[in-house]
């Protein structure tokens, strides 16, 4: 992994736990981002 890149996905980590305020909010985030995932593999797949 680049330098740029590693950088990148630390900060954007940083901001990701950042707007989290508490364990539920990283939860509720976590299981939003699995849901787009899982969306977007099955438009790919179709």
């Amino acid at each position: 992994m680049t330098r740029k890149r590693l950088i990148l996905v630390a900060l954007l980590a940083a901001f990701a736990l950042a707007g989290c305020n508490t364990v539920k909010g990283f939860g509720q985030d976590v299981k939003k981002a699995g849901s787009e995932l899982e969306e977007a593999a099955e438009r790919a797949k179709n």
